[in-house]
């Protein structure tokens, strides 16, 4: 469950990096109130915490479990 908030929350911070980067627009920092209200600064914390949390998911070693859909006759 961490895994996946943790991607979403890596999904925004990219979303609002292309957004910056093309438009020079913070989106995070628009619907919070700019980049200095306290919210904002919370939300880009916990994304960049969630950017070190998926730096692990290179490391690990876990099988993808795919649903068997052939059926054995």
């Amino acid at each position: 469950m961490i895994d996946r908030i943790a991607l979403i929350l890596v999904i925004v911070g990219a979303i609002n990096w292309g957004s910056i980067g093309l438009f020079q627009f913070d989106i995070v920092g628009w619907i919070f109130g700019g980049q200095d209200a306290i919210v904002s600064r919370i939300i880009f914390t916990l994304v960049a915490l969630a950017g070190i949390w998926c730096i692990s998911l290179l490391f690990r070693e876990n099988e993808v479990l795919v649903p068997n859909t052939h059926t054995e006759e």
